[in-house]
This record gives structure tokens, sequence and C-alpha cells, in this order.
């Protein structure tokens, strides 16, 4: 008898690390911004920070480096501002497993201008509206550097490039919003809550023709209570119509993107399932050595 559930034990201890590996990370990526990966100290804490906000292995994901040169392709044709290999601090998690929507956690306490629903709003011009996004930083800094890094997270956890003109949008927005702020005296979420109601209606009417969301502008500015200039409210019209120009090329992308996300939730089902049987077994495993001993 022993000899037969000695058997059945081996097989047991064989199968087991099976069903408790078979699920593999997906839809999961991370970004450190060089200047931070470069330093063991603040690498090290940005990745216990990215591990305290997510159940999946961190340290099992391939970590992708943000480069100032990356920042700079978009940046300066922009706001003609580039950065150095020592300036290039923000880092970025992108977990597709949260797919309903998005959500945005910002670490306020080193990301200290730019807001979730700003990082939200300039996602979705680069179509991106699923997904569990974080943002932080080892050291203080503004968090618009950040989104070039978030960006190319996506591009990981997707598999499937972000056209450039639609990042050079989604980053002109979220500059944009930010002197918009400054200038106006408005908090950053009251001009992040002007973009997306634009963009809302924009989307809704189908329009694209500047002089036409401009008339959307002023009355969601109104409606916002927000006083914004003649100027101040064609560059939010042309953004916003900008943005709406460049879906077309983000057809591939989105349904990547979706693919993905149905794919990350049969993952999960199915982690559920594996790490339900990977306990059954080690139950099992524990029950037949007593039997085995006699106990």
């Amino acid at each position: 008898m022993k000899r037969y559930l000695a058997g059945f034990l081996l097989i047991l201890v064989l199968v087991s690390p099976l069903y408790a590996g078979s699920a593999e990370v997906l839809g999961f990526s991370v970004t450190l911004g060089e200047t931070t990966n470069s330093n063991a100290d603040y690498k090290n804490a940005m990745l216990n920070y990215f591990q305290t906000k997510t159940d999946k292995n961190v340290s099992e994901v391939p970590v992708k480096i943000i480069t100032a040169s990356e920042v700079n392709d978009i940046s300066q044709s922009i706001t003609g501002r580039t950065y150095g290999s020592s300036q290039i601090f923000s880092c970025a998690m992108v977990d597709l497993s949260y797919s309903p929507d998005i959500k945005v956690d910002v670490d306020k306490s080193k990301v200290t201008v730019v807001t979730p629903l700003m990082y939200a709003n300039a996602l979705q011009s680069s179509g991106i509206d699923k997904g569990y996004v974080v943002v932080t930083s080892p050291v203080s800094a503004s968090g618009e550097a950040a989104l070039a890094g978030v960006l190319k997270s996506y591009e990981i956890a997707v598999g499937t490039p972000i056209p450039e003109e639609a990042k050079k949008v989604s980053t002109e927005e979220l500059y944009l919003g930010t002197r918009l702020a400054n200038e106006t005296g408005e908090s950053q979420d009251n001009i992040a809550e002007l973009f997306s109601e634009v963009k809302n209606q924009t989307q809704e009417q189908n329009l694209e023709d500047p002089s036409q969301i401009q008339s959307i502008v002023d009355n969601v500015a109104i409606e916002l209570n927000i006083n914004l200039s003649d100027n101040q409210t064609q560059e939010v019209a042309d953004s916003v119509a900008n943005s709406q120009k460049v879906q077309g090329s983000l057809t591939e992308f989105k349904e990547q993107l979706d693919n993905i996300s149905q794919q990350v939730s049969t993952s999960e089902i199915n982690q559920d399932i594996f790490s339900q049987i990977s306990r059954f077994l080690q139950w099992a495993s524990a029950y037949l050595q007593n039997l085995i001993s006699g106990q």
C-alpha cells in the first residue's frame, strides 16, 4: 500500500510545479528613466515601489529604459526643451489586467505637476483607454517627461508601436494643459476636465475642424467657469482637432490593445484555476505523506 501511495505522491510532486508556473506575465511592463536606472539605489527603490502596486512579480519582468533621446524626439519639437541623460528620472508601470477602463496612479509625493486625469486625457489621444498605470520618480519631477515612459510601457505591454504623430499629439496636449493651468491660475484638474469634455463632445459630433471645435471650447469653458483668452481657446481647439485627426492611424494599436486585454483577463482566470489546483495538490501531498508515515 505504501508503495502505491509513494508512487502517487511522486506524481503529485512532479505535476504541482507545472500548474503553479503555467501562467506567465502578460500585458505587463515597467520602464525606468535612464538616470534612475544608472543609480542602483534609485532603481531598487522604484522596483520596490512598483511591487507594492501589483500582485505580479516585478522582478520577473524585463525592465526597459527611457532615454533622454527618446524624450527629446517628441518634446523638442513641441516646447523646444531638451533633456540630458542625467535628467530622466520618471518611471512607469502598466498592467493590462485592469481592463474595463483606465486607472492612473500618480505618486504625488514625487510627481508634482501632472495629475492622473491629465495623463488619462493624454493617453486617450494615443488610443489608450484601458489598463492600470503607475507613475513615480525617485526625486521630485513635474511628470511631463514621464509620458514618454508611459507610452513606451504600453507599446511593450501591447506589442505594437504607437504612431509617432499620436505620441506627439499626446505630449503636446499634456504640455499645453500644464501651461494653461499656470497661465489661468486654474488647477491642473480643472484644465484636464476642460480637455476631457471638449474631446468627448468633439468625438460625439465627429469634428476635426478647429473652427467648429472652438465653439465647443467656449461653451465648456463657460460651464466650468474657466476664463480663456481667444488665443488659448484656439490652442485648445487646435490640440483637440489634432487628437481627432490621428485616431485613424491608431486602428491597429487599438485592436491589439483590446486583444491583449482580453488575453490577460483569460490568463488571470486561468492563473486563479492553476493556483487552486496547486493548493489542492499541496494539500494532497501533505495528506499522503501523513498516510505513508502512519500518522
